[in-house]
């Protein structure tokens, strides 16, 4: 199902009743200037990165509730806390995100449910690995160069000094879905690579 549109988000539900984790990773981006953002593209991506998050949390999240278990997870980014001067409009919706899992987290108090977030930072996903061929091709350099590139132009204070691989996230995201993680409610979880200069 597209869970970017009410319909589809209503397809999988019906399919799909109920979950023991929800894990909100549905998401868009695309580096633009802010002044050649239509408003249809603002509508779009919040439409994809927040209201699929929204819809699905809504129907999921009252069976968990009454079962006294569940896990939701939002996948936002580390562009929620540095919005990208490319991408305001993505940073806005993880901004959105992030907002979304906390508030949603309060409605969990006393129960065995939690709501976090998981912050990425550069992760070479099936998308970002398409978006850097295209830098390649555009800047006749290998993969491997434009990815190194752009963490050193467009995210100068990584420690990482690379995109992190999907399995990175991943991990984050077991961790944060299992019974070990209980006590672990309403948090937004870093693994951004040290790009956020900030303790807390």
């Amino acid at each position: 199902a597209d869970v970017s549109t009410a319909a589809g988000c209503k397809t999988l539900v019906t399919a799909l009743p109920e979950v023991d984790i929800l894990i909100n990773n549905a998401g868009i981006f695309e580096p633009k200037e802010f002044f050649d953002i239509p408003d249809d593209d603002w509508s779009r991506f919040f439409e994809v990165n927040v209201m699929s998050g929204v819809r699905l949390s809504r129907a999921y999240m009252p069976v968990m509730l009454k079962r006294n278990w569940g896990r939701v997870v939002f996948i936002s980014s580390e562009s929620a806390l540095n919005i990208p001067k490319e991408m305001i409009h993505y940073g806005m919706t993880k901004t959105a995100q992030l907002a979304l899992s906390r508030g949603l987290a309060e409605l969990t108090r006393g129960t065995a449910v939690t709501v976090n977030s998981v912050l990425p930072g550069p992760t070479m996903s099936e998308g970002v690995e398409t978006f850097v061929k295209d830098l390649a091709k555009q800047h006749g350099q290998s993969v491997e160069e434009a990815a190194s590139q752009f963490v050193k132009q467009f995210r100068p204070t990584s420690l990482l000094q690379r995109f992190a691989s999907v399995d990175e996230i991943a991990n984050m995201v077991v961790y944060i879905s299992s019974k070990e993680a209980s006590a672990t409610n309403g948090a937004a979880l870093r693994a951004e690579g040290g790009i956020v200069q900030t303790i807390a």
